[in-house]
């Protein structure tokens, strides 16, 4: 009876040794090397919209240019890697992310409770809110105004959350027409096929600029919001690298004259 009782002890005790054994040997194959592939391949892809001036855009000579770009070719040096920019199409940005095809979205993405389900963030560095744009002889002057209009914005991009996060405002919208760039979004509104037109402050800001007697900006808005990097979810040690280097240059003052480059003043979030 005792040798029973013996054997069968140690008979679990094998079960349970070998359970551990394989439950470790997944963990590690399930270890997060995100950091370590991208110094072995050497570069850094980042995916990011080319139209999206201020922070990621072509210039007059076709050379994408911008704020992000600049802070990521600044990372990519201070990682010892090369840097590949990679243009894509906004409304696939996870497909591409998760891909694989892009390492990172870099490129004024708004941090948002529903994208953090699919994407890890970096720590914030700008602050943002969703602005509406309308003509400047528009008698549009508030949210309440935009009952029966026609509005424009970006597909897939977070001024369309925000929007439909004002339930209120939303469900008295004629119709909201979604276009792959903000500068078509734009163009539409000059052009007088839209009424106004929804997105990120610091883009349709830099773009008002530009016509400041064809566009005005309404008093309202639909909420703030911060900018953040895009990680795959379980690229955690790449990330923290990210946010090491970004933290020192925001400290040692390469992030503020970056800013100042393109917006005339340090809006950098520290």
């Amino acid at each position: 009876m005792k040798k029973n009782i013996i054997f069968l002890l140690l008979s679990v005790m094998i079960i349970s040794l070998f359970t551990v054994g394989c439950g470790n040997k997944a963990a590690t194959s399930a270890e997060d090397n995100s950091l370590e592939e991208i110094k072995k391949k050497g570069v850094l892809v980042v995916g990011l919209d080319d139209t999206f001036a201020p922070m990621g855009f072509r210039d007059e000579a076709g050379e994408i240019v911008g704020f992000d770009i600049d802070l990521a070719k600044e990372v990519a040096k201070r990682m010892d890697v090369e840097i590949e920019l990679k243009p894509i199409d906004w409304n696939a940005k996870m497909m591409e992310l998760n891909g694989k095809n892009i390492d990172v979205i870099w490129n004024g993405l708004s941090i948002t409770e529903e994208r953090k389900k699919e994407i890890l963030f970096s720590d914030v560095y700008l602050d943002n809110k969703q602005i509406i744009i309308v003509k400047t002889d528009s008698d549009i002057q508030t949210k309440a105004d935009l009952a029966d209009k026609v509005i424009g914005l970006q597909t897939g991009s977070s001024a369309e959350t925000a929007l439909n996060a004002d339930a209120e405002t939303a469900s008295s919208i004629k119709e909201v027409s979604d276009y792959p760039d903000n500068t078509t979004v734009l163009m539409e509104l000059e052009a007088g096929r839209l009424d106004a037109a929804v997105m990120d402050e610091i883009v349709g800001r830099y773009y008002i600029a530009k016509k400041p007697d064809q566009f005005r900006v309404l008093e309202e808005d639909f909420g703030s919001e911060s900018y953040g990097i895009g990680f795959r979810l379980g690229d955690k040690s790449l990330a923290d690298e990210v946010n090491r280097i970004m933290k020192e240059m925001k400290e040692d003052g390469t992030a503020a004259a970056i800013s100042k480059k393109w917006f005339g003043e340090d809006i950098v979030v520290k």
